[in-house]
């Protein structure tokens, strides 16, 4: 871990020397640096979670009872400055392969022991300019294509420089330029971060109060896997006509810098929902398409927020991948639940991967703690083995 904190300091060091000088040419100007440590904020979340999974294979079932206790501190604003530092640490009871802790024989669930720095950033903002130096989070739009995955104990975070632009209230720009992704798997030796130069680009445009477009290029230029390497242009939009909400999204993903794949392949997924009467009711359909003998890839997502809540499809078939939808959400009482179906086919070829069943039931006990039951059931046809996941959860804020 302090190697990891050394990599990432570099930049937010650099940048602190000039928050240094910046106090000592204006001491006499208002609140020191002194008073923004002072005045900072702390905060302390725990994320308690029991998970099983049964998967009808030669594993032993997972039982995974495992704790997130998370330290955020965060100064007060020093002439536009502050610095954010995260630090989360996971422990563990019960008999599960973490992919870390030797238990082959047992299912996944991928949440290692250990201690991490989640984020540790310097920002910068003034007017419709934000800059962020170190390690820290990123989530675009709806997370399809780079998210956290903090579904997992152990969040995904990015090492690099963001600048954020808004030149009006409704036109802002978004770029990023990582050198290093530090994925769900903590400071497992088996499961290394992932290295090189990723740039993340949007450009939101706000058309009016009900209709918004984002357009995005991803260049993924890994060091040491050069064929994971993938150039992807797209656009997504959020739209409503009258009760109904609509979502649309388009990308080509091809291959790109040192990369010896030859493809291009297709993105496309449109949904809508309506609210009738205390009911939410959603469809939508989704395909990452395949060129070639190569699919198109989201490994920078927040994969389980897709494809259903059992991860059977986390890397694209080959053949690609077809998910078409349908579910509602309503409350029963205080709590709120939802159910949806999932139809899996592949994109090329005409095979029938399989159906899964996702129900969810939240239900808040107060301002700070929160309770969670999630159950997943996929049912296998031509991809993985039938698969069942159950999770009870508390999340509580102090």
């Amino acid at each position: 871990m302090k190697k990891a904190i050394f990599s990432v300091s570099k930049i937010v060091l650099a940048l602190s020397s000039v928050l240094g000088m910046s106090q000592m040419a204006m001491a006499n100007q208002g609140p020191s640096i002194t008073d923004a440590v002072a005045n900072g904020t702390v905060k302390i979340n725990m994320r308690a979670r029991y998970e099983t999974v049964d998967e009808d294979n030669a594993k032993k079932d997972a039982n995974a009872g495992t704790l997130r206790t998370r330290l955020t501190y965060k100064t007060a604003d020093f002439k536009g400055f502050n610095v954010l530092a995260e630090v989360d640490n996971v422990t563990a009871i019960g008999q599960y392969n973490s992919t870390d802790n030797g238990n082959a024989d047992y299912s996944v669930v991928a949440d290692p022991e250990g201690t991490d720095v989640n984020q540790f950033a310097l920002s910068y903002k003034n007017g419709g300019l934000k800059a962020t130096a170190g390690r820290q989070r990123i989530l675009h739009q709806g997370q399809r294509f780079v998210g956290g995955v903090a579904w997992r104990q152990n969040e995904q975070t990015y090492d690099g420089l963001r600048v954020e632009y808004a030149l009006s209230s409704a036109l802002n720009f978004d770029y990023a330029y990582i050198h290093n992704i530090n994925k769900i798997f903590g400071n497992s030796d088996g499961k290394p971060d992932a290295h090189g130069a990723f740039q993340l680009a949007n450009v939101n445009f706000k058309i009016n109060k009900e209709h918004k477009v984002t357009g995005f290029v991803y260049d993924l230029d890994y060091d040491a896997s050069a064929d994971s390497s993938t150039q992807t242009l797209g656009f997504d939009y959020n739209g409503k006509f009258g009760p109904v909400n609509v979502h649309a999204s388009y990308a080509t993903q091809s291959d790109t810098a040192d990369s010896t794949k030859d493809f291009s392949a297709d993105y496309y997924a449109v949904d809508a929902s309506i609210k009738v009467s205390s009911f939410k009711i959603k469809a939508g359909l989704e395909v990452l398409g395949s060129d070639n003998g190569v699919a198109f890839s989201t490994p920078l997502a927040t994969l389980h927020k897709y494809q259903g809540f059992a991860d059977k499809f986390l890397g694209t078939p080959a053949t690609g991948i077809q998910d078409v939808f349908a579910g509602v959400a309503t409350k029963i009482g205080p709590v709120a639940v939802s159910a949806t179906y999932h139809d899996f086919t592949s994109d090329v070829d005409s095979i029938d991967y399989g159906s899964e069943l996702d129900l969810t039931a939240k239900y808040k006990f107060n301002k700070k703690v929160t309770g969670l039951v999630k159950y997943a059931d996929y049912s296998a046809d031509e991809h993985s083995v039938d698969t069942s996941k159950l999770w009870v959860m508390v999340n509580v804020n102090f």
